[in-house]
C-alpha cells in the first residue's frame, strides 16, 4: 500500500512539473502537495493515520499538482464540461477548495480523536469545520500576499477569472467539503480507527 502511494504521487508529480502552463504557478500550486508529502514520510511510524486518510490526502495531492501543471482555470476535462452544465468559467478551483475542507476535516478529526482532545462529538464537530474554515481563510491570505508580491504568477495562481466573489466562494466550498466529509465519512473513519486500535 505504501510503495503504491508513494509511486502514484511521484508519478503525477512528475507528470505535473513536464512543460506545465509555467513553472512559478506550478511550484506555489504544488508546494502544500510536497510539504504534505514529506510531512507524511517524517510521522509515518510514530503518528500512521487512517488507509481513509492517506487516500484522500493523496486524491487532494494529485488534484493540486493537476492545478499546477494546467493552472487550476486551463483545466481541459473542466474546459469540456463548462458547455455541459452552462457554466461561464472553469470550475477545477471549486473542486480544489472542496477538497480543502473534505480532507483537512478527516485529518483533524482523526487528530482531535486520537489525542481525546475534545469529549463531545458536537464540539468536535464544530471545532472542526472551525479549523477547515481557518485553512480555507490563510489560504486565501497567502493568494493575496502571492498576487502582491508577484504580478508574473498572480493571475494564474488566484484563478478568479473575472469572478468578484471567487474568494468567498472558495470558502464556502471548503466549508460544504467539511461537513460533507463528517457526515458521509464519520462512520467509516471511526471503523477504521477502531481496527487498527487508534483510539
Amino acid at each position: 500500500m505504501k510503495i503504491i502511494w508513494i509511486a502514484i504521487f511521484l508519478l503525477v508529480l512528475i507528470w505535473s512539473g513536464v512543460n506545465p502552463k509555467d513553472y512559478p504557478t506550478w511550484a506555489l500550486e504544488v508546494s502544500p502537495a510536497v510539504a504534505g508529502g514529506l510531512i507524511l514520510a517524517f510521522t509515518y511510524k510514530r503518528f500512521p493515520l487512517t488507509p481513509l486518510l492517506y487516500a484522500l490526502i493523496l486524491l487532494h495531492c494529485v488534484i493540486l499538482m493537476i492545478g499546477g501543471h494546467y493552472t487550476y482555470a486551463e483545466v481541459p476535462f473542466f474546459d469540456a464540461l463548462k458547455p455541459v452544465f452552462g457554466w461561464e468559467r472553469n470550475n477545477f478551483d471549486k473542486l480544489g477548495h472542496f477538497l480543502q475542507g473534505f480532507v483537512p476535516a478527516l485529518i483533524a478529526r482523526e487528530v482531535l480523536l486520537r489525542y481525546a482532545i475534545v469529549a463531545s462529538n458536537a464540539w468536535r464537530s464544530f471545532f472542526i469545520v472551525c479549523i477547515c474554515l481557518a485553512v480555507s481563510a490563510f489560504y486565501e491570505l497567502i493568494e493575496w500576499w502571492v498576487a502582491l508580491l508577484s504580478e508574473e504568477a498572480a493571475e494564474s495562481f488566484l484563478g478568479t477569472q473575472g469572478y468578484v466573489w471567487d474568494t468567498q466562494a472558495d470558502m464556502a466550498f471548503a466549508l460544504l467539503g467539511a461537513i460533507l466529509a463528517l457526515l458521509l465519512l464519520g462512520r467509516i473513519h471511526d471503523q477504521q480507527l477502531r481496527q487498527r486500535q487508534l483510539l
